[in-house]
């Protein structure tokens, strides 16, 4: 049997094999944030086909927070009813499912949110609209919203939580000097940078619990100007490590990086798939918690040969799964071509248009 099958735990999570499938906007929610009989359905596809663990796509824990029309929050206790419908669904088919939790920051929309995006530095050229620096009172708040916002986690029955610090979204613009140029206890080092990540794992044990997964998705770089390095990645997350966080998905890029992005196109042979592979082997000989590798994998070998080398102890994929929820199942049946995504990005059209994120172009040849 190959590894990738194998059983594992993170902080007593048990987890049927090493596939996750890591968050994305889905665009299946009600305006107001609240789950949709099409979002548990999608859940439901990808436990029948077999992803060890699912990940949904970002949570906002406050309205200001929300990035994109249709996603789904966690702002509010009047929405763990229907976010319990959806753990029960991904449960009865096998599987195990945990919220990412997050806030936009920067790249709030606007339009829907009616309020100024909240911002870790304000400063010009960072926007053509206005914009409200964080106070100490507010990031003191901006914590305990996280912390509620995996309370209402829990109570709804998801099997732990992420937070989403990656692509640049609010707290990866806390730890990017190109948006933090902070000049108090949360500004200039590293160590400084990544103080409310800290915070912020602290304060949901404190609701949690200790033996409640936690887990970040993290970038390895940001690929842009004065962004963050690996060697502050490294470091940042070792700090976390050390305070007590289970495991990291590793990600890297901006919103805005475009080859560089975390969605890169045309990913269609093998040495163009898990384009953060060197970066992941960095992290490895440092970081001593189980590291999820996202980006660009497509083929059954590769993941494996990841696994296998021991540089990434599960493997994270999005988009292949929007193609083919059923992925695993295939895999693990014998079949292990390529999966049959394009990499051409074109699913999210749909979601923008209001139904939803599904593949539009349908499968490659040989997979079809």
């Amino acid at each position: 049997m190959s590894i990738l099958f194998e059983s594992s735990e993170i902080n007593g999570m048990k987890l049927r094999n090493r596939f996750v499938r890591s968050a994305t906007w889905e665009g299946m929610a009600t305006p107001e944030g609240a789950v949709t009989p099409k979002l548990v359905e999608t859940m439901t596809l990808l436990g029948k086909g077999g992803v060890g663990l699912i990940i949904s796509s970002h949570a906002y824990i406050r309205p200001e927070g929300q990035a994109t029309p249709w996603q789904i929050g966690v702002y509010e206790d009047r929405l763990v009813e229907g976010l319990r419908s959806m753990t029960t669904a991904v449960h009865d088919a096998g599987g195990k499912i945990c919220l990412q939790l997050a806030h936009a920051g920067n790249f709030a929309a606007e339009a829907l949110t009616g309020t100024p995006p909240l911002v870790v530095s304000d400063y010009e050229g960072l926007a053509k609209t206005p914009r409200k620096e964080l106070t100490i009172e507010d990031i003191g708040d901006l914590v305990g919203a996280y912390a509620a916002a995996a309370g209402r986690a829990k109570a709804a029955g998801f099997d732990g939580v992420q937070i989403h610090s990656a692509h640049g979204y609010l707290l990866s613009q806390f730890l990017s000097p190109a948006f933090n140029r902070r000049a108090d206890g949360y500004g200039g080092s590293i160590q400084n940078r990544s103080r409310i990540h800290r915070e912020i794992l602290h304060a949901i044990r404190g609701v949690t619990g200790r033996n409640y997964p936690v887990v970040i998705k993290l970038n390895c770089r940001d690929f842009t100007e004065d962004g963050l390095s690996l060697e502050d990645a490294i470091i940042a997350a070792g700090l976390l490590a050390a305070a007590g966080l289970d495991a990291i998905e590793l990600s890297g890029g901006l919103l805005f990086s475009r080859k560089l992005s975390p969605s890169r196109p045309r990913i269609d042979s093998e040495d163009k798939e898990a384009y953060f592979r060197e970066e992941l082997r960095a992290f490895k000989k440092q970081i001593h918690i189980p590291l999820i590798l996202v980006g660009g994998i497509r083929s059954f070998g590769v993941a494996e040969g990841l696994v296998t080398e021991g540089s990434a102890d599960y493997i994270s994929m999005c988009r292949p799964f929007i193609c083919e929820p059923d992925l695993i199942a295939r895999w693990q049946s014998g079949d292990r071509r390529t999966a049959g995504c394009r990499s051409d990005n074109l699913c999210f059209a749909p979601g923008r248009e209001g139904g939803g994120i599904r593949c539009v172009t349908g499968q490659r040849e040989e997979i079809a």
